[in-house]
């Protein structure tokens, strides 16, 4: 099934952020309300927003600051905050950072052989990643875009307050990592950078009733990934503090792993009670990229073993080899409609660039269900 191109046009301004990437080449994640999407690069600290100008076109972009938005530990020191998932419920935009350590990238041409390995031996950690965080989100009635605020009244119960607000941390770590440094399954994971099979988040998708769905991209176990289901609340402080979550082994989170044949989550998205994966490697290479549906996912009522039997493997995404190796890797898919799904690329090849400031997404069509068990 051909994929149909749409076009991502993008504000020539606002494009090239202080070290001169382009927004279009670190496209990591992808969401859609109304007519506008949602995008993020992981190399900035804020979210992109696209608006629908045409059949198949978006453009009349605009930016969102997060610093603007969320009280951002060591805002100074950060020049990214690695943004991997975007979901929305509830008249709130979720946003979720990778979590993740980075190794070093070696330069195998300098001549100095031995620095360059050395750069290897190196992993640093951005706290500025350690984000989990809800912003309100709003259509203008006059515009019809969806906006962002970081404090707005309810739009149908006025006597409710929306308010941004973030999971609580400190400089060096959050709730949702202090628990994980007790897993049997994640705290070997957690030290190892994620290109490497490290801990690495790269999904999310949020339910109406709150509950948040987090993929991860690594680690990857003896090829089974992992999903965790978490349910956070407001506290009387205004923070996000994650509350028990029934059926949960490890009480404030539950664990779900699929077989994806070895692959990491690279993007989650809900649709009806079935959640939609996109998968690829967890490590930095070419290597087959799929869209799931993992039907019920909603309703597993305790931790699951998800089989490959109970996934429905709807298509293979095509990706960069030979002269385009390390190009046109799928790492953000949107519910475009309910039978369509729309993907864009981290590092993609030049076909995709028809012109500057300008970059070409897929859209799939979704496969109907399988009739068993629906």
């Amino acid at each position: 099934m051909a994929a149909t191109p749409y076009l991502l046009r993008f504000n020539p301004k606002l494009s090239l952020n202080a070290a001169g990437k382009h927004v279009r080449d670190g496209l990591s994640t992808v969401l859609r309300t109304g007519d506008n999407l949602w995008l993020s690069c992981d190399e900035r600290t804020s979210i992109e927003r696209l608006r629908l100008i045409g059949p198949r076109e978006f453009g009349e972009h605009c930016r969102y600051e997060l610093a603007d938005l969320l009280d951002l530990r060591n805002e100074a020191e950060a020049v990214e905050i690695d943004i991997e998932g975007l979901g929305e419920a509830d008249h709130y935009l979720w946003v979720i950072g990778s979590h993740s350590l980075k190794r070093k990238q070696p330069k195998p041409d300098e001549e100095d052989v031995a620095k360059q390995i050395a750069r290897l031996a190196k992993v640093a950690e951005e706290p500025s990643r350690y984000l989990l965080a809800r912003v309100p989100l709003l259509r203008n009635p006059r515009t019809g875009d969806f906006e962002l605020h970081r404090e707005a009244p309810h739009p149908t119960n006025p006597g409710q307050v929306l308010r941004a607000a973030q999971l609580r941390g400190t400089d060096t770590s959050n709730d949702l990592l202090d628990l994980l440094v007790h897993d049997p399954h994640l705290k070997p994971f957690l030290p190892i950078p994620g290109k490497d099979n490290g801990f690495d988040i790269e999904g999310l998708a949020v339910t109406p009733d709150g509950r948040l769905f987090i993929g991860l991209r690594g680690p990857v176990l003896r090829g089974w990934a992992i999903v965790l289901e978490v349910l956070p609340r407001e506290d009387k402080h205004g923070r996000l503090r994650l509350d028990e979550v029934p059926g949960a082994t490890e009480k404030y989170y539950k664990k779900h792993f699929l077989d994806l044949g070895g692959m990491g989550i690279r993007e989650l998205r809900q649709q009806g009670t079935d959640l939609l994966v996109l998968a690829g490697p967890t490590m930095d290479l070419d290597g087959t990229i799929a869209v799931y549906r993992w039907p019920e996912a909603l309703s597993c009522p305790q931790d699951s073993l998800i089989g490959s039997d109970k996934l429905e493997r709807l298509f293979d995404v095509p990706h960069g080899s030979g002269p385009t190796a390390g190009q046109d890797k799928a790492e953000g898919m949107a519910l475009l409609d309910e039978t369509h799904v729309l993907l864009v690329f981290d590092s993609p090849a030049d076909a995709r660039k028809p012109a500057p400031h300008q970059v070409q997404a897929d859209v799939r069509r979704l496969p109907a269900p399988a009739a068993a068990g629906r």
